[in-house]
């Protein structure tokens, strides 16, 4: 317990900066306050930045409990085993979903229905899913990923990049692209590079 009370300046630092990400990113906020006690990103945000501590520290069972608490009372599922990095906000939120592998750099924002999950699982000799494999995407800094998209699997989405709303993603795309429903898909091809 030691050890988690050690790490919790920094976690509040983390929290800080989601807070205000959350405030200063939504023009209907009014007040720090309002997105702290009124915004289901900003709560579920809170259990996940305690919830994976626990789980870096190897506590069995408490982080999946804090993470589902929290995804019954926001409807935001976040795995607590997710790296998210600071300035992070999930603007409505409900519905989003983050996996256990996915990584989140910093000021990132996704809206309501985003899905990082994973494309498929490799399975051992008995047909069961493997544990532990990178299975979730990589989304670098300053990322908006906007409602209902789903991207799944090991792909990154580079730095500077916007995804639509409603797209579907399984590669990779590079930094400061701009993905829409619209895209023929030729334009778009597997190593994320376009024509």
């Amino acid at each position: 317990m030691g050890e988690f009370a050690r790490r919790l300046p920094g976690v509040r630092a983390l929290l800080e900066s989601d807070i205000v990400a959350a405030y200063e990113g939504d023009p209907a906020a009014t007040s720090v306050d309002e997105a702290i006690l009124c915004y289901p990103g900003v709560t579920a945000i809170i259990h996940h930045r305690l919830a994976h501590q626990l789980h870096v520290l190897s506590v069995p069972l408490i982080p999946r409990m804090i993470a589902e608490l929290s995804h019954s009372a926001t409807g935001i599922d976040i795995h607590p085993g997710a790296q998210i990095g600071g300035s992070f906000f999930i603007d409505h939120g409900t519905g989003v979903v983050i996996g256990e592998t996915c990584i989140i750099g910093e000021r990132v924002r996704l809206y309501q229905g985003v899905t990082l999950g994973a494309k498929s699982f490799p399975l051992d000799e008995n047909g069961r899913p493997i544990k532990g494999n990178a299975r979730h995407p990589i989304v670098e800094d300053d990322v908006v990923i906007y409602a209902g998209a789903t991207i799944l699997g090991r792909s990154t989405i580079g730095r500077g990049s916007s995804v639509g709303g409603n797209v579907w993603l399984t590669h990779s795309v590079p930094p400061h692209s701009w993905i829409t429903q619209a895209m023929p898909k030729e334009e778009v091809f597997e190593n994320g590079s376009g024509i």
